[in-house]
């Protein structure tokens, strides 16, 4: 029995459902990997954090995330994404109950830890989910679909957290959250269908691991890594990190306008996901839509290193960063496109050390950064540590960008095109 004849609706309805339950498992991930600018000065103020270790603090999450990359994707295809994600669901609600009982900066980073651990399979399983169970021409939509919509979770971590850790601290608004992991883990119990077999004899061990390193030698794999390597980086080292502590410590904000402005931002970035999702089939390409957010986002960070910004501006230049970096739709679905269906899982999953991968080095290689700069006499961190971040990320984006235009460009529009 499927799950329309299950919940007593249509295809399309259960269609519906489906895309709900991923999106809200994968919306837990978006929240609790940038749940900490918005709370980073009160967790350094609490337990006397660098920002070094503040870096580190938020890249764990990344950290863990990636090194399992690998792994996932091989689970993924051997045992299938629900099963994979349902295990590694367990782990996200350990480690936010841990986090929320922290009392040290090392409990606190082995928290976020096992939080990465965790979320490691809510975006990669749902894509491999609509990859075996839509047709090939919808999978950029609703990757776009799962990326933008799953940022509420990444609002969630703005304003509304701040709200919630003026109110009630930010330990209980944890407990929180691992309570509504519960909750839409047993969703995904009952909505998503059971694991759709390959129809072909389980991989050896060998021919599994084999199927990694012909990922690896698919052609354009390694510019489109180093494109993941840092478009998502610079997303989450400015709003899910260090812009909430440059509000502060630059312009004087408070914890809640700290997180109306990176609101702003995100906010931005979930509308930009649904724009850009569409760019490829306007294009008829997925490289020009990347090129050309990738260098709005280099000339938005140049601006914030070269111009005075103030409090107000910030409220301008927040939601342009969010538009401009949100082309990572379509950046997935260029990688997603490499790869042969035998390979689909460990494909998105290697991209994927890219994109966290890259968020974990950009975010701890920034607090060393501020660090080097210094503090003020005040405490504060100072303007100069902040530009010297801005400007790495720009820098960074920038050698990316020079590797990605070698890339080739398989979308299926321009070949019909061709024909």
């Amino acid at each position: 029995m499927n799950v329309a004849s299950k919940l007593g609706t249509t295809r399309s309805e259960a269609a519906l459902v489906l895309v709900a339950a991923l999106v809200a498992i994968y919306a837990v991930s978006q929240f609790l990997r940038n749940s900490i600018g918005v709370i980073a000065n009160d967790l350094a103020r609490e337990l006397g954090l660098t920002a070094t270790q503040t870096g580190l603090l938020s890249s764990a999450f990344f950290f863990a995330f990636a090194a399992v990359q690998i792994p996932i994707g091989i689970l993924i295809d051997r045992y299938g994404p629900k099963r994979t994600m349902l295990g590694t669901a367990v782990l996200t609600v350990l480690g936010t109950v841990l986090f929320s009982l922290a009392s040290s900066a090392t409990m606190l980073i082995a928290a976020r830890a096992l939080m990465g651990l965790g979320c490691s399979t809510f975006f990669m399983a749902p894509l491999v989910i609509y990859a075996r169970r839509f047709p090939p021409e919808r999978f950029a939509s609703l990757t776009s679909l799962q990326m933008g919509l799953a940022n509420i979770g990444t609002l969630a971590a703005t304003a509304p957290l701040a709200a919630s850790a003026a109110a009630f601290g930010w330990r209980a608004s944890f407990f929180a959250v691992a309570l509504l992991t519960i909750v839409v883990a047993l969703a995904i119990v009952f909505v998503v269908p059971r694991d759709l077999g390959s129809g072909k004899p389980k991989e050896t061990w060998a021919a599994t691991f084999q199927g990694v390193a012909e990922a690896l030698r698919v052609r354009s794999f390694w510019p489109i890594f180093f494109m993941h390597l840092t478009t998502y980086g610079c997303f989450a080292s400015v709003i899910g990190l260090w812009g909430g502590p440059w509000l502060s410590d630059v312009h004087g904000a408070d914890i809640g306008t700290r997180g109306q402005v990176l609101l702003l931002g995100a906010t931005a970035q979930i509308c930009g996901m649904l724009l850009w999702g569409a760019m490829d089939r306007f294009f008829l390409s997925y490289k020009k839509p990347v090129l050309i957010g990738s260098t709005a986002t280099i000339l938005l960070l140049v601006i914030i290193v070269t111009m005075p910004i103030d409090q107000t501006s910030a409220m301008v230049w927040f939601p342009l960063f969010g538009l401009s970096v949100a082309y990572t739709p379509i950046l997935t679905s260029h990688g997603k496109s490499l790869f042969p269906a035998a390979l689909t899982g460990r494909g998105i999953t290697l991209m994927n050390i890219g994109t966290m991968g890259g968020a974990f080095l950009s975010q701890s290689v920034t607090g060393m950064l501020i660090d080097l700069a210094g503090r003020s006499d005040q405490g504060l961190y100072r303007p100069e540590g902040y530009r010297l971040v801005f400007a790495a990320l720009a820098g960074w984006l920038l050698l990316s960008l020079a590797f990605y235009v070698r890339a080739i460009d398989p979308h299926p529009g321009r070949h019909a095109t061709k024909a």
